[in-house]
C-alpha cells in the first residue's frame, strides 16, 4: 500500500477504478481497483477518483475482475477455483470460461479438478473413445 500511495502521489492515477452502477440501489459497485480506492480515500483523502463504468451482467463483471487481476498477476488459485465453480454453476461452458478469463482449456480443467469433481464436471462432455476401446477389446470375449 505504501508503494501504491507513492505511485499515485508521484504519477497520479494511471488506471481508473472500474465500477458497475447498480440502478436499483443507485450506487456504484467497485469491480477493479480496491487498493487504489483505499489509498485515494483513506491515505490521500482525495475528493474524487477517475472511474470507468461498465454495464455487464454479474458473471461478466466477475470475468472483468479476474482479467484485471490476472493481467497484474495477482489472482489466487483457491479463489480462481471457486469462481470457475460459480461460472460452471451458471452454465458457462469450458470454452467460454477459458475465453472470458484468459485461460486455456487445460487450465480450466485443472481449476475444475481442484474444486470438486462431481459438480465441476456435471455438464462436461467426455470423449467417447473408451466405448470404442471396449467394443474392440472385449469383442468376442465372455464376461467373467
Amino acid at each position: 500500500m505504501d508503494l501504491l500511495e507513492l505511485s499515485i502521489r508521484e504519477d497520479g492515477f494511471t488506471q481508473p477504478l472500474v465500477c458497475y452502477h447498480d440502478k436499483e440501489q443507485d450506487q456504484y459497485i467497485l469491480i477493479d481497483g480496491f487498493h487504489r480506492y483505499i489509498v485515494a480515500k483513506e491515505r490521500l483523502a482525495l475528493p474524487s477518483v477517475p472511474v470507468t463504468v461498465i454495464d455487464k451482467p454479474f458473471e461478466n463483471r466477475i470475468a472483468s475482475t479476474i482479467r484485471h487481476n490476472r493481467a497484474r498477476g495477482t489472482h489466487g488459485i483457491e479463489k480462481m477455483g471457486n469462481i470457475v465453480q460459480q461460472l460452471v454453476a451458471n452454465d458457462w461452458t469450458d470454452e467460454r470460461i477459458a475465453k472470458e478469463l484468459g485461460m486455456d482449456r487445460e487450465e480450466v480443467f485443472r481449476f475444475k479438478q481442484r474444486s470438486g469433481l462431481k459438480s465441476a464436471f456435471s455438464n462436461h462432455e467426455f470423449s467417447k473413445s473408451w466405448i470404442e476401446f471396449e467394443k474392440r477389446y472385449y469383442k468376442g470375449k465372455k464376461e467373467t
